[in-house]
């Protein structure tokens, strides 16, 4: 019914000469020079060995967040991909009755979904959009529709429950020891959930939403599916026939019932016992409320287990690039130098000196934008950028909660000149990622001076709360 993903983990440039040979010479003693260069690689030789070491450390320890974002990104497809949503997806394309106004129409959808998931986002936009180009009374431009899909990723999804800055700060057991001592815990209700997180939210979603419409082609620039030759139709995908008495449980929909109204009775108790934010804060509670929701809307387990068979291949960035991550955060923060500095007390030295309130909000918010292009990993970029970039607003007085979200929303940025994110949505329109970049890329150049102002002057109406250890 729907089209595999083909997600790829992004490359980057690792000096993997330089990293086997230093620790290969000073093993074997072959290295070359006077006796004072073999000297210096003799003294350096305990610690790089020592970071090398550490890094695995912590590699170990973000494996099971690793493994609760890849969650995040399957979950979604799942619940993107389930018969009932495919029926709301249908009414839901007959709403609008106009070319620009469908496409404002699916951006603003999309956006509002990936407050939610933005796993979903991608599959429900992308499904969103081939149902509107299948409308013989609208001619829509294919192209548009596909970037006003995208939007959910590129504006506002950071800002909401599945950002992965803000989820790993609210959940100490995930958090790697190093950067639980500088920022504690800090749960929704000090970032997403704070008024001047959801007025920039607000702001951005109805700003994306005047530029798809505004950009969208009409009269003779418009393309739609069938003028680039693009089959829109989707296929039912049904499960095969049982063919043995003891499957009889794969095609029932007793268990999905039963597990239904088992965790709505969990989730209950706990929103009774706390408060809503501390439940939403719950990565686990989160993801088994997706997941079970996904096993309720398939009906049964066998639909259920094809669409995760689907969706696999979609985790396999998360999966390669947050141990990476890990391991590089572990050697900004514990190999020292010859004064006892790590190289995250350097880089936290430069953002001192851009002083506090808004000239260190917009560092970093521009720091974060370019680092995002080079490395499109919003969850495993945290792991990096945090340490140094949260002893900073910790040095300069910024409210610690406030910097999550400076970062969530120049995390976004990067998405809509980076196709790295791009590419299950791609699966899903059977586009190319230069079709949709001229659309996504107006959105870059409007977004990049909103967003600085805002993270410029809301700076200013917090104040700087000291660390919350658990």
């Amino acid at each position: 019914m729907y089209s595999r993903l083909n997600w790829k983990p992004s490359t980057s440039p690792i000096p993997c000469g330089q990293a086997v040979s230093v620790p290969l010479r000073t093993m074997t003693g072959k290295s070359s020079g006077s006796p004072c260069a073999r000297h210096r690689w003799a003294t350096r030789a305990p610690r790089t060995f020592l970071a090398a070491r550490r890094a695995s450390d912590v590699n170990t320890d973000i494996g099971a967040f690793s493994l609760q974002m890849a969650m995040v990104v399957l979950t979604g497809y799942v619940v993107a991909t389930a018969p009932p949503v495919a029926r709301l997806i249908e009414a839901l394309a007959n709403v609008p009755n106009d070319p620009r106004r469908a496409v404002a129409f699916v951006a603003l959808l999309s956006m509002s979904v990936s407050l939610l998931n933005w796993g979903l986002s991608l599959i429900f936009g992308g499904l969103l959009a081939r149902a509107v180009a299948r409308r013989e009374d609208l001619r829509v431009d294919y192209r548009a529709l596909g970037a006003a899909a995208f939007m959910g990723l590129g504006a506002v999804w950071a800002l909401g429950l599945s950002s992965s800055a803000a989820q790993l700060q609210a959940t100490p057991a995930s958090l790697p020891a190093p950067l639980l001592d500088i920022t504690g815990v800090l749960d929704f209700g000090t970032t997403i959930f704070t008024w001047q997180s959801m007025v920039s939210a607000l702001l951005l979603i109805v700003l994306t939403t005047v530029i798809a419409w505004a950009s969208c082609p009409r009269g003779a620039s418009v393309r739609t599916a069938a003028d680039m030759g693009i089959d829109t139709e989707d296929l039912p995908d049904e499960p095969p026939v049982r063919e043995r008495p003891g499957e009889w449980l794969e095609y029932s929909r007793v268990l999905p019932v039963l597990l239904g109204v088992i965790t709505l009775g969990w989730l209950v108790g706990q929103l009774l016992e706390k408060s809503a934010v501390a439940v939403l804060s719950s990565l686990n509670g989160y993801l088994l409320v997706f997941l079970v929701l996904g096993l309720v809307l398939h009906g049964t387990p066998r639909r259920f287990l094809m669409a995760v068979q689907k969706a696999v291949p979609a985790t396999a960035g998360i999966l390669v690039q947050f141990p990476l991550y890990a391991a590089m955060a572990a050697v900004l923060t514990k190999a020292e130098g010859r004064g006892g500095e790590t190289l995250s007390d350097h880089l936290s030295s430069i953002f001192t000196s851009f002083g506090g309130g808004g000239g260190f909000a917009v560092a970093l918010a521009v720091y974060t934008a370019v680092l995002g292009i080079l490395v499109p990993s919003g969850g495993g970029k945290w792991l990096v950028e945090a340490p140094y970039v949260m002893q900073a607003a910790t040095d300069v007085q910024m409210n610690l909660g406030w910097t999550v979200q400076i970062y969530n929303m120049a995390e976004a940025l990067p998405n809509l000149v980076n196709p790295f994110f791009m590419l299950p949505l791609l699966a899903v329109l059977k586009l190319r990622a230069r079709d949709l970049v001229g659309f996504t890329f107006l959105q870059f150049v409007i977004h990049l001076p909103v967003i600085l102002l805002l993270v410029w002057l809301l700076g200013s109406t917090f104040d700087f709360v000291p660390p919350v250890q658990p």
